[in-house]
């Protein structure tokens, strides 16, 4: 996805359709569009006649990218689960894994990266009705497992807002809940993670048109890439213009909401309740 989006910049800034760059490849329109989306894997050799086409002739800037054909031709350790995953989501895992900075917006539930197993559980059970323990349990291992890069000592930075609505919707029983707020008060306490909530009082806000994800990476020339999940797929969304607007609706949902400490003294109010 990383690779696929920069290689469209790159196209687009010097004028050249996807049926051109196919020709200098010899491929077809169709292959360099599910290249562009990062849906087939990368040829060495097709990603340096495209650097060329495209007039990328500084070695460091081919070899970055060429290094990044390579990762991504590598299966990364959530491919294991693609028997429970649905066919857009490993792309996501992908880009969570390589963002520096993670910016989310909430409001059905919490955060996958902040949730207990007990309550991803009760999550995942509701999504997936039908489904067998086996694979119940596979998914909830895998949301685990996404933790584990967030809590790593290179982790990435994550900011939160929790739409109140997410907090009090119950997922589980009250143990679960009850669980589920105090590790959210535990783990805000971390240097890597931000967390607001935004209260019903505030009434109408920025977030307004639902929950959404903002991914951004450790290399200075990769965009920004805005992820939204949807009932059956997802979009993700790397054009400048797409990229301001949900930065500046996330930047307006950072303003309105309380402050992290404010925040778990809010947490705190809702464990009494609870």
């Amino acid at each position: 996805m990383l690779l696929g989006s920069h290689l469209r910049r790159l196209r687009e800034a010097r004028g050249i359709t996807r049926e051109a760059a196919g020709y200098s490849i010899r491929a077809s329109e169709s292959k360099i569009s599910r290249m562009e989306l990062g849906r087939v894997s990368f040829k060495t050799r097709d990603v340096e006649d495209l650097l060329t086409l495209y007039g990328v002739n500084d070695e460091a800037e081919r070899n970055a990218l060429l290094s990044l054909a390579r990762e991504a031709n590598v299966a990364g350790w959530w491919h294991s689960y693609s028997d429970v995953l649905p066919n857009w989501f490993p792309t996501y895992v992908g880009l969570e894994g390589a963002a520096s900075l993670i910016r989310a917006y909430e409001v059905q539930f919490v955060h996958g990266l902040l949730q207990t197993a007990a309550y991803a559980r009760a999550v995942v059970e509701r999504g997936m009705k039908g489904a067998s323990p086996a694979d119940i349990e596979r998914r909830v291992a895998l949301r685990m497992e996404r933790q584990k890069y967030l809590l790593s000592t290179n982790g990435p930075e994550f900011h939160v807002v929790l739409d109140e609505a997410a907090l009090r919707r119950p997922y589980g029983d009250r143990e679960v809940m009850r669980g589920q707020l105090q590790h959210l008060i535990e783990i805000s306490e971390r240097p890597n993670v931000r967390l607001q909530v935004m209260p019903f009082g505030f009434g109408g806000h920025s977030g307004e048109s639902g929950a959404f994800t903002i991914l951004s990476f450790p290399e200075s020339d990769l965009s920004d890439v805005i992820f939204l999940e949807q009932l059956t797929s997802a979009l993700y969304l790397d054009k400048a213009e797409d990229v301001t607007q949900y930065e500046k609706a996330m930047k307006e949902l950072q303003q309105d909401s309380p402050g992290p400490d404010e925040s778990r003294d809010l947490l705190r109010g809702l464990i009494q309740l609870s």
